[in-house]
């Protein structure tokens, strides 16, 4: 079946586009004796998290509980969960996994590691962490200079061990190209360096020094004391990611497609793939460089200016041959949020659809 035979909406998987992904970015790591744990709230997929480690990624970073259940169930060693827990339910949760392989935690508060602390001593286990840096997206992290007085107080927790730092240099979501994106690259890897001394000031040698975005990666893994890198977004590619010069077009593996389904005025199409597609996404954080709601491919033309729910607007800046009836695919400005409003992909291959892949960690799919 080709891609335009199926049902509308679909979000369609280009299967060689995501493996080239998967090589570049585990080569560039290979290259500088790098680890690669990528992110999988991306994708949220066991398939690809399998791809993901087949092809040389030591580890997975996961953003929510439901992820680091799929992942120990199906037998990987080496899961790291991204924010500090401190639900109770969700500490037990972390604590069983950590019983049959690594499962590293992180922490920014001696809140969040006291909680986990009596929680790990009631269970007779000592849990891996590494303290979160805040490099400048302010939203997690202890400052770089005060990491390593933030290591000590930690030392009073007799049932976590120090294993290094993590940070995300999320804040290269509100730059506007490369130009500002390379400089953001260089700030994340100094500011990691500052880190690392401040750690070795204290006596402490860090086997972990995380990072990771996929706007910063290729600057950030070349050089510099980071050894572990968890970029997401490069799986899939998208809108946002090229606005920031990191990815072209044809980088980008995921789409949704849709049908043309009416054509009010001249320069007005209706396609039935909307917010819940797509998302409203627009920049997490501010890119000022992203228009409309996503890229139609193959129609320049084009910008999706308008969301409904199920159904998109398209307006045509020029000569637009589409009729109704007629399938496009369009490029989802920010590729995490609609692969999360879906429950499966279709794999493509040369516009063949081959099989589907699920998607098993969403929301409260498995705790």
């Amino acid at each position: 079946m080709k891609w335009n035979e199926l049902p509308s909406p679909a979000h369609l998987l280009d299967l060689d586009i995501l493996q080239q992904n998967l090589i570049v970015y585990q080569a560039a790591c290979d290259a500088e004796g790098k680890q690669l744990w990528p992110m999988m709230k991306t994708h949220k997929s066991l398939e690809i998290a399998k791809m993901q480690e087949k092809a040389g990624a030591q580890g997975i970073l996961c953003g929510t509980i439901d992820e680091c259940v799929l992942l120990w169930e199906n037998g990987f060693q080496n899961i790291m969960y991204a924010y500090p827990p401190a639900d109770p339910k969700n500490i037990e949760t972390l604590l069983r996994i950590a019983k049959d392989c690594r499962m590293i935690l992180r922490f920014d508060s001696l809140e969040a590691a006291a909680l986990v602390d009596q929680a790990a001593a009631d269970a007779g286990l000592r849990i891996d962490y590494t303290i979160i840096v805040d490099i400048g997206f302010h939203r997690f992290g202890v400052l770089p200079n005060e990491v390593g007085i933030f290591a000590r107080e930690m030392q009073q927790f007799e049932n976590l061990r120090f294993c290094g730092i993590s940070t995300h240099p999320g804040q290269v979501y509100g730059l506007s190209d490369m130009d500002e994106v390379d400089p953001c690259a260089k700030s994340e890897q100094a500011a990691m360096n500052r880190a690392v001394q401040s750690l070795l000031e204290e006596g402490f040698e860090p086997e972990i020094v995380g990072s990771g975005s996929t706007p910063t990666f290729a600057g950030a893994v070349r050089g510099g004391k980071i050894n572990m890198f968890h970029p997401g977004n490069y799986v899939f590619m998208d809108a946002i990611q090229m606005a920031l010069g990191a990815a072209n077009e044809r980088d980008c593996a995921l789409t949704v497609s849709a049908t043309i389904i009416s054509h009010p005025q001249e320069n007005l199409y209706i396609c039935d793939a909307g917010a819940k597609c797509l998302g409203i996404d627009q920049g997490a954080h501010g890119c000022s460089q992203v228009n409309g709601f996503g890229i139609v491919k193959g129609h320049p033309e084009l910008t999706v200016y308008g969301l409904s729910e199920e159904v998109g607007k398209l307006k045509a800046h020029g000569p637009c041959d589409l009729k109704i009836g007629d399938k496009i695919q369009i490029i989802p400005n920010h590729a995490c949020s609609a692969a999360n409003n879906t429950s499966r992909y279709f794999a493509v291959q040369d516009g063949e659809v081959i099989k589907t892949i699920a998607i098993e960690a969403r929301s409260n799919t498995k705790v």
